[in-house]
């Protein structure tokens, strides 16, 4: 099976284009997903998060805004929120990779910061979903609770798009219609099975 990470800045369209790799049968591990549910109550990440930060603790689950707060505050905090959050998140990944073996010849697994982490080298193909700034900033400013100071912050903690694009496979355009950016996830598609195939 061919594993292939999407990846991408903060509002540069990932979520759709994953939705779209799904829509057409592939799997897809959404990290962002995975981390809610630590998160949410009875989450394994919600214990181990309240001996390190309590104040993030809200009715039983980890509140982000309150917990990006912190980090804010803090950057240092990250790291160690990252080494006990990213273990878990990683099991399930292996989990569903193993899934997914039984039934498909391709899987996508959303990796919000694969450069970033340096994971990059534990798949076979990469996939960067971009957009232009402009469009970028606007999506993430409509976003709630968002901030210009916030998303600065989150920026000059990710990779700049234009290094992620030139380190991917595939760069997937998100500036254009929905339509066009499904027939660039076709395409896409159809090139890493064609090559599967051609190295097999």
């Amino acid at each position: 099976m061919i594993i292939a990470a999407l990846t991408g800045s903060i509002a540069m369209g990932k979520s759709e284009t994953a939705r779209m790799f799904a829509a057409r049968g592939v799997p897809v591990f959404d990290s962002d997903a995975a981390v809610h549910e630590l998160y949410a109550p009875g989450g394994a990440a919600v214990e181990p998060l309240r001996a390190l930060v309590p104040g993030a603790i809200a009715d039983g689950r980890i509140d982000r805004s309150r917990l990006g707060a912190f980090v804010q505050a803090d950057p240092l905090l990250l790291g160690k929120i990252e080494a006990v959050v990213h273990p878990l998140v990683r099991a399930r990944q292996k989990a569903f990779l193993a899934a997914a073996a039984e039934h498909s010849d391709l899987a996508v697994l959303d990796i919000p910061l694969l450069f970033e982490t340096g994971r990059q080298g534990e798949v076979d193909v990469v996939i960067v979903v971009s957009a232009t700034p402009e469009l970028q900033r606007a999506r993430a400013l409509a976003r709630p609770g968002m901030t210009p100071e916030k998303l600065d912050f989150i920026l000059s903690r990710q990779m700049p798009d234009a290094e992620k694009r030139a380190r991917a496979d595939y760069v997937i355009e998100t500036s254009v219609s929905l339509a066009e950016t499904a027939r660039e996830v076709d395409r896409v598609i159809a090139e890493i099975r064609a090559k599967g195939k051609a190295t097999a």
